[in-house]
């Protein structure tokens, strides 16, 4: 189903039936601060298994998942001071942070190292969302066969088969999050996206 929703006032009945969604174990497409995302609850493995299975993705891949805020990120992971302030700085927008991983992070949503990606888009629809439900979901691109797809139309008609809803606020970006390793002594960039890396480090 194919849910249009406004980009900047989402309407409240709309968040909660995505969210009821996503309660019973569903996979929804809903749209971020950059790209165009496929999330699901991150404390349903069988949901998780829908997403790896949908984004055709390596089970050694990881994912990332959405915070409502600076607060909540240190129930999922280890911020020190430093961290913290270059957080504050940047969030919510365009990036996603490795960090250690606290054991309220589900086993399948961590790297090797015990780290975890998190996010704080700066979208309205994807805060409401987690807001609404209470703790994350999983984030990860809406694309196809490395094709980044940002019309929610090549969206419904590339992933109608394979999640439960899609939350369409209008065109997305074509660039995904900047991702930055914040578990070793200084930040290291590992991917440059729609997030400026100019003074970052």
């Amino acid at each position: 189903m194919r849910l249009e929703i406004d980009a900047t006032h989402p309407a409240p009945r709309k968040i909660a039936q995505a969210v009821e969604v996503v309660q019973k174990g569903g996979v929804i497409c809903y749209p971020t601060d950059t790209v165009y995302g496929l999330g699901c609850d991150i404390f349903q493995k069988k949901a998780i298994d829908r997403v790896y299975a949908i984004k055709r993705m390596p089970r050694d891949k990881p994912v990332a998942f959405v915070c409502p805020d600076l607060g909540d990120i240190a129930r999922y992971a280890v911020v020190d001071d430093r961290s913290y302030r270059l957080m504050r700085r940047l969030l919510p927008g365009p990036y996603t942070f490795i960090l250690p991983a606290t054991r309220e992070v589900p086993k399948v949503l961590m790297m090797k190292r015990k780290t975890v990606g998190i996010r704080v888009p700066h979208h309205e629809v994807a805060l409401a969302l987690v807001r609404e439900l209470g703790h994350p979901i999983v984030s990860t691109s809406a694309s196809r066969e490395d094709e980044q797809l940002n019309d929610p139309a090549d969206i419904a008609q590339a992933y109608r088969k394979d999640v439960d809803l899609i939350l369409d606020a209008g065109w997305g970006g074509l660039d995904p999050s900047t991702i930055v390793d914040l578990t070793g002594s200084e930040p290291e960039v590992k991917r440059e996206g729609a997030g400026p890396t100019e003074g970052l480090l």
